[in-house]
């Protein structure tokens, strides 16, 4: 058994002190490239500042021809590139797979300095995370680094996620968990051929209406209205709380349709409305879908600030526009507050929204900015 007070110790010699918080960054967009594609690649310096996290993935969509490519693609990008605030992740190959070794050991000696996460595919278990946070740290002391590189679990199996609230405390390092849908609903034997989003057959039914010869179960003569359910509204629900529970940041995965703008809109605002803080994108057009949805929109944010003014200390009771507000509301309204204000850091488009609206909201609620 490790002694929790070993918990924040580094696991190797030289390495960096691990983080006793995952520092808030805003990660709207998980925007994936294939390093291995030439014209891809090309577009990532332009990209920059567009996207809140570029990820070169290594991973599934990388044939096994290109897997070397890939990796060798994405050192000479990061080396020839200046991310500025935009943050540098990769997904590496499955643990098990024979790639894995060379992804973590290539990627952190020569350009760990300027990766921020590293994205695991498939974890089972909280063992999976102690693998990866020792070769980590073994790899960081070897290349000199000053900080820890960061760790995120997707939720692509059962096992994973029966295993969902270990998983998100298995390492100082943890920064999130991402559905990964299309493996979890294999896994499961979800009988759906959609990488995320919803399914016409996951639905409710309306009650028969009575008629005088009884109940019309057919919807012969009164048809019965359908509404279709989210077939992934448990599985986000369960890890959001395991992430929230630890410190760390929930999010939703791919939406694989790339043609159905519509649906993708309202399924990355279901996951943002649960909790989680963004997104996968893998088209451009999804990215801007992804920027909109996981930022406040500025009547929220100037909602929150006059409810936050208005509560002072945050304690007792308060009116705002004929609601009670309290503690508990308080509290609510921070969190949009606190997004509001990080992001308003790195897009001066919405910070411009978002400091008319802090001006609006604390004006309504009688104080002074």
């Amino acid at each position: 058994m490790r002694s929790p007070k070993d918990f924040f110790a580094p696991l190797a010699v030289g390495a960096p002190t691990p983080l006793r918080e995952i520092p808030a960054r805003p990660s709207r967009a998980i925007h994936f490239f294939d390093p291995s594609n030439a014209k891809m690649a090309a577009k990532i310096p332009n990209m920059v500042g567009q996207v809140d996290v570029l990820l070169g993935n290594l991973e599934d969509a990388v044939k096994a021809e290109n897997k070397e490519a890939a990796r060798n693609g994405l050192v000479e990008i990061a080396k020839s590139t200046d991310f500025g605030e935009t943050q540098l992740w990769s997904r590496l190959n499955a643990l098990d797979s024979p790639w894995f070794l060379d992804d973590v050991t290539t990627l952190v000696t020569n350009i760990g300095d300027k990766l921020d996460v590293v994205m695991i595919p498939k974890v089972q278990g909280a063992e999976d995370i102690h693998y990866v946070d020792r070769i980590l740290a073994q790899l960081e002391a070897k290349a000199g680094l000053e900080r820890p590189i960061l760790v995120h679990a997707i939720l692509e199996t059962a096992r994973g996620m029966a295993n969902v609230e270990e998983i998100a405390g298995a390492s100082p390092r943890m920064q999130g968990i991402s559905l990964g849908p299309a493996d979890l609903a294999a896994d499961r034997r979800m009988k759906t051929t959609r990488v995320g989003g919803g399914h016409p057959g996951y639905l409710v039914r309306a009650d028969a209406a009575k008629t005088d010869d009884g109940y019309d179960i057919h919807g012969e003569q009164t048809p019965r209205a359908t509404h279709q359910q989210d077939l992934w509204h448990y599985t986000i629900a369960r890890m959001v709380d395991a992430c929230a529970m630890h410190g760390i940041f929930p999010y939703y995965g791919p939406y694989g349709d790339i043609t159905d703008v519509v649906g993708c809109e309202d399924q990355f605002r279901n996951a943002f409305l649960l909790g989680c803080v963004g997104t996968w994108t893998l088209h451009p057009k999804q990215i801007e879908i992804a920027r909109r949805v996981f930022s406040p929109d500025p009547a929220e944010v100037e909602h929150a600030y006059e409810v936050v003014t208005a509560m002072g200390d945050g304690t007792g009771a308060v009116m705002v526009d004929g609601k009670m507000e309290d503690d508990a509301s308080c509290k609510q309204c921070q969190v949009v507050v606190d997004l509001a204000e990080a992001l308003s850091k790195i897009d001066p488009e919405l910070g411009e929204q978002y400091a008319t609206a802090k001006q609006a909201g604390i004006a309504k609620a009688g104080g002074t900015s």
